[in-house]
């Protein structure tokens, strides 16, 4: 298989693992969202200097520090989404959060063409718009929200995270896993300082918050630099289209929470579309 479909496969995976979050997090027993996102970042850079200790030994710092001021704010971005996110899912419906987040692919789009003079084949713009379109679908009986505050935290997330697949596709050729332990202090630390000694949670949401940012969190946030390298911004992020489709599906199966009817077409929708767009990928390089 070439690098390419390798990377998009591994996007996959990546999207399948991380769509579990939203069901670790509705299991929270009483952990507040700023906590689970303080101790995810915490279990997230911990994890990642553990990684960045193995393979680098002496020169973990000189790695870390080598991704240089493009790195440190790629960090900054992602934290700042990762905050973002739980501002705009907390503040107004998820419904319309995702309905938002849907537009990363075409923002990534659009950045990466002005800064980065990336082009969208015809075959990636139409998988995006099905993909879209299909969250869309998914969450058309919940868009209604008076928060401005609420969409205005969405609209941050996709912005930033477009920023931080930009930012990975110019460094392509850098190893950007220091990004991801940096955005991790950052969110520790404006969690921190937003909670001040509200931080005590119990064992078992620990625990949990611990695999949400170890594994959860971790496993995708690696293959999406290692396709990075493969896969323009466009490509990338429409694979993070996945994650919203697939969430609800895990909440029916494991705490038997129906979704909406709107739900499994729009869902089912962005699952073939993504499926179809990398099925006829491996078709070509035959």
């Amino acid at each position: 298989m070439s690098s390419r479909i390798n990377a998009m496969l591994l996007m996959v995976l990546g999207s399948i693992i991380i769509s579990f979050a939203g069901l670790i997090i509705r299991g929270m027993d009483t952990a507040a969202p700023l906590q689970i996102t303080l101790y995810r970042g915490l279990a997230l850079s911990l994890t990642i200097l553990l990684i960045l200790l193995l393979r680098y030994h002496r020169n973990t710092l000189r790695k870390i520090t080598r991704v240089g001021w493009s790195g440190t704010l790629a960090g900054i971005l992602l934290a700042s989404a990762g905050i973002c996110f739980m501002q705009a899912i907390t503040s107004t419906t998820v419904a319309a959060t995702l309905f938002i987040l849907a537009s990363i692919p075409f923002i990534s789009a659009f950045l990466a063409k002005i800064l980065l003079n990336e082009r969208v084949s015809k075959q990636t713009l139409v998988t995006m718009i099905i993909a879209g379109f299909g969250v869309s679908v998914m969450m058309v009986s919940g868009l209604s929200s008076n928060s401005f505050y609420g969409t205005l935290m969405a609209l941050t997330t996709a912005f930033c995270f477009s920023g931080y697949a930009i930012l990975l596709r110019k460094n392509k050729d850098v190893e950007m896993l220091p990004s991801v332990f940096i955005s991790g202090l950052v969110i520790c630390l404006v969690c921190l300082s937003l909670l001040g000694q509200d931080i005590a949670i119990s064992l078992l949401d620990l625990l949990k918050c611990i695999l949400l940012g170890s594994i959860i969190s971790f496993i995708p946030n690696s293959l999406f630099i290692y396709a990075s390298k493969y896969l323009i911004a466009a490509e990338l992020t429409l694979f993070m289209l996945l994650e919203f489709a697939l969430g609800p599906f895990w909440v029916w199966l494991f705490i038997n929470e129906v979704p909406a009817l709107w739900t499994l077409i729009g869902g089912s929708s962005v699952i073939m579309a993504v499926l179809i767009y990398v099925w006829s990928e491996m078709q070509g390089k035959k």
